[in-house]
């Protein structure tokens, strides 16, 4: 279990700052984005990402569950 958390936290993580990347417009300017509205995208993106997970890792294959 405490591998899966490791693991999933990771790749939630990954998925908030990728999202966090994707949504902010190339050539804007820093008080042009809107951050609320970007840190909201990528909240729900690591969420989903969380909820994904609970469907299997596959960087935690061939460990036991007891981890």
């Amino acid at each position: 279990m405490k591998s899966w958390i490791k693991a999933a936290g990771i790749r939630a993580l990954k998925t908030f700052a990728q999202t966090i990347v994707a949504t902010v417009t190339v050539g804007s300017a820093i008080n042009e984005i809107n951050w609320l509205n970007v840190l909201s995208v990528s909240a729900l993106a690591a969420v989903c990402s969380l909820l994904t997970s609970v469907a299997g890792l596959p960087e935690l294959k061939g460990e036991s569950e007891n981890d």
